[in-house]
């Protein structure tokens, strides 16, 4: 059965996933580290401003649901926590590197396209192109229980969105059958153009991330004309 995710639970389920694969030396993590993380201003939709008490009642709530435990060291005074949403050694959820790296993905930023996630979540395992993302896509929403649903495309947007299903079933989420029932069958044409709008979508989003760590790294430089 899929646990149901209010947006706090989400983001420190998709916090924890991706501390344990981008800093594994400092991951469980304890309560002030997992805040932080929460709040983190990079890779986060939207940027949330949460306190220690909301992450921690947030925390107690997996807890009670096994889906975080804790995980201190011998001789540890402070708590640290650990997830077991997945791949976990009593947890029934096996799922592939790629496949996590989307959903982490999608826990942190909410629905995105394939060309957004393929972007974002290299950083969490690498991933070829767009088309391998669409592949795993596919996957997680041909489960006996579904943990994505594809949106129906918005208005001017060349791509659909995904979105995943722990905060409940999405109203008007476009099922498989009904996409491919409805798939018309496109031009040699119109399939160069779709590729090439992609592309310059995926650029743009590259374009974007890099910028966001140099401004990072470099004080001032968001200030720059």
């Amino acid at each position: 059965m899929k646990s149901q995710l209010n947006p706090i639970e989400a983001r420190v389920i998709g916090a924890l996933i991706e501390k344990e694969i981008t800093t594994p030396d400092q991951y469980p993590l304890s309560l002030n580290a997992l805040t932080a993380a929460c709040n983190q201003k990079s890779n986060r939709d939207p940027v949330l401003s949460l306190t220690e008490a909301a992450v921690q009642e947030a925390v107690d709530a997996l807890l009670k649901r096994y889906l975080v435990a804790r995980a201190s060291g011998f001789g540890s005074r402070v708590d640290k926590y650990r997830h077991r949403f997945c791949n976990s050694e009593f947890g029934d959820v096996k799922l592939s590197a790629e496949s996590v790296a989307i959903l982490c993905e999608l826990l942190l930023r909410g629905p995105q396209t394939p060309g957004e996630l393929r972007t974002r979540a290299d950083r969490l395992c690498p991933l070829r192109d767009v088309a391998q993302v669409e592949a795993v896509l596919e996957s997680l929403m041909a489960r006996e229980e579904p943990f994505v649903a594809k949106l129906p495309r918005e208005p001017g947007k060349r791509e659909s969105r995904y979105a995943h299903l722990f905060g409940g079933d999405i109203p008007h989420a476009v099922s498989e059958l009904t996409r491919e029932g409805s798939a018309r069958t496109a031009s040699p044409a119109d399939a160069g153009v779709e590729q090439l709008a992609a592309r310059v979508d995926q650029l743009a989003l590259e374009l974007a991330e890099l910028r966001e760590r140099l401004a990072a790294l470099v004080p001032g430089f968001d200030d720059t004309p």
